[in-house]
């Protein structure tokens, strides 16, 4: 077993049918699996044997594809990174999952030397070109037939979440878990045939990206349409020249594109799923009316590959829910105490079957923390479960914050303040946002004898961190509010943000 059987198999099978496409580009599936064998070559060559981590920081091109792809044939682990991480966060990253090469994108090429410096390692950049020009790249190493053989149990991708708090965690995910979770998707949510065109904009770092259209798309031989950084207009005309039948996105994207003033007609949807974070009613029937095509909302977590639940096409869907469990998963809504609550009780939701995580790597504390000797994730989610099985997200427990789709982990952000020699105390939170859903916001005192403007401190957390973290909203204070042990109360300061007559952005 291994994941990179969904692009082998499908090559044998239809090698010439259109894998990836890319502006007026394309590549069929022999062409990618031959650039994937000799990705294999290449880390044969320096050296990357079975198991070795490997990162990967690339954005929606057709190299992703074939980096990701021959890291797992070589039977390597793939790590992927934002592109638009800065040097100390890949460091971090590198030197958590013990990488000592990565493959980037020529725009980042300058901030993984330098992050790779951190751990003695390598950076591979990968120049933009068209996809034939990037097999040319890789002539000098001769092309490897061989896949190697991995157990279902065996991690192929670590992929980086907070988790509950602190730094980001590497949830392990295994081989067995990503190709079942593929296989679902594929089968029983939106039943992929060879001729339909996935649209790919959403980030393939991430695991919504990585199972929901690229191994799903391998797996059932149709087509990817990329699209390397969504815009509502851009994301519109590839739909339309592509003639694409699924969309997959986060809310924020169908807010886009009902904000179009004026929005296409896109007749070759047949369906659109929606996760990342709660799509609101009144935005899934507005997209619908405008654009004919039932939208699905489903559920997970980078922990669970990330689909646990779902609404179905062919059956009864309750818009604003999330589904019910998906084929071979279990959910259940539980107490503080692990027990599952009477049905309609709001409780944590837990989550146990083949698309659970390993565990975080190398962090058995935390991973005993969220999974049971049973194999019951706890996700920090509130929810409910009602009398037909159907799942409602009712909170989040975590202090995650989650912009336009990425996740955001405050006490990250928080670290990163306490660097300036002025601040004394940093709390960072998220306040809604009309279209990201949450924008991030930091609250800070400053030290006696010192000064600093709200400007400067936001310039100094947007020069180390990719520009999507650093707090938009910023607020200095004389005092933040505690409790009786001195932990700092972020639930009175989102309600004190919140509160504020000018509480946008600044």
């Amino acid at each position: 077993m291994n994941l990179a059987t969904v692009l082998t198999h499908t090559s044998t099978r239809m090698p010439d049918r259109v894998a990836l496409r890319l502006g007026e580009s394309t590549l069929s599936y022999r062409e990618l699996d031959d650039a994937s064998a000799r990705v294999a070559a290449l880390l044969a060559d320096r050296s990357v044997g079975v198991g070795d981590r490997v990162g990967v920081m690339l954005p929606n091109v057709p190299e992703f594809a074939a980096v990701y792809y021959g890291v797992l044939r070589r039977g390597a682990v793939v790590v992927p990174l934002n592109p638009l991480l800065k040097a100390r966060e890949i460091g971090y990253h590198l030197t958590d999952s013990e990488a000592r090469l990565i493959f980037a994108w020529h725009a980042a090429a300058t901030e993984a030397v330098h992050g790779a410096a951190t751990v003695d390692g390598e950076a591979v950049e990968v120049v933009e070109v068209d996809p034939s020009t990037f097999l040319g790249t890789l002539t000098s190493h001769t092309p490897s037939s061989e896949v190697a053989d991995r157990v279902p149990d065996d991690t192929a991708v670590i992929l980086y979440t907070s988790g509950t708090t602190g730094r980001p965690k590497g949830a392990e995910l295994t081989h067995g878990s990503l190709l079942r979770n593929a296989e679902v998707m594929q089968s029983d949510l939106v039943h992929l045939e060879p001729d339909d065109v996935v649209f790919g904009g959403l980030p393939l770092f991430h695991s919504f990206g990585q199972t929901c259209t690229l191994n799903v798309t391998m797996a059932a031989g149709a087509t990817l349409a990329l699209l390397p950084r969504f815009d509502a207009r851009t994301a519109a005309a590839v739909l339309r020249t592509t003639r694409a039948t699924v969309f997959a996105g986060v809310p924020t994207m169908y807010s886009a594109f009902l904000a179009l003033p004026d929005p296409p007609a896109l007749p070759d949807l047949r369906v659109c799923i929606s996760g990342g974070a709660a799509l609101p009613v009144e935005v899934l029937h507005r997209f619908e009316d405008q654009f004919g095509c039932q939208v699905l909302e489903g559920y997970g977590l980078s922990e669970t590959s990330p689909v646990a639940s779902f609404n179905r096409v062919d059956r009864d869907r309750r818009p604003g829910s999330i589904g019910r469990p998906v084929t071979g998963v279990e959910m259940r809504v539980v107490d503080k105490a692990g027990q599952a609550v009477v049905t309609g009780e709001v409780g944590e939701i837990a989550i146990r079957g083949h698309n659970v995580m390993k565990g975080y790597w190398r962090k058995p504390d935390e991973t005993a923390e969220v999974l049971d000797a049973d194999g019951w994730f706890r996700t920090g989610d509130v929810g409910k479960v009602d009398e037909d099985g159907y799942y409602f997200i009712v909170d989040r427990k975590k202090d995650l914050v989650i912009r336009g789709g990425f996740n955001i982990y405050p006490r990250e952000i928080e670290e990163v303040l306490y660097e300036h020699p002025a601040v004394a105390e940093a709390a960072v939170v998220g306040v809604p946002h009309p279209e990201l859903g949450e924008e991030v916001a930091a609250v800070i005192t400053l030290k006696p004898d010192t000064g600093a403007t709200a400007d400067e401190l936001r310039g100094f957390v947007k020069r180390q961190v990719a520009p999507y973290k650093y707090p938009r909203v910023v607020r200095i204070v004389d005092a933040l509010p505690k409790g009786p042990t001195g932990k700092i109360l972020k639930t009175e300061i989102r309600q004190s943000l919140a509160s504020e007559p000018s509480g946008g952005p600044r």
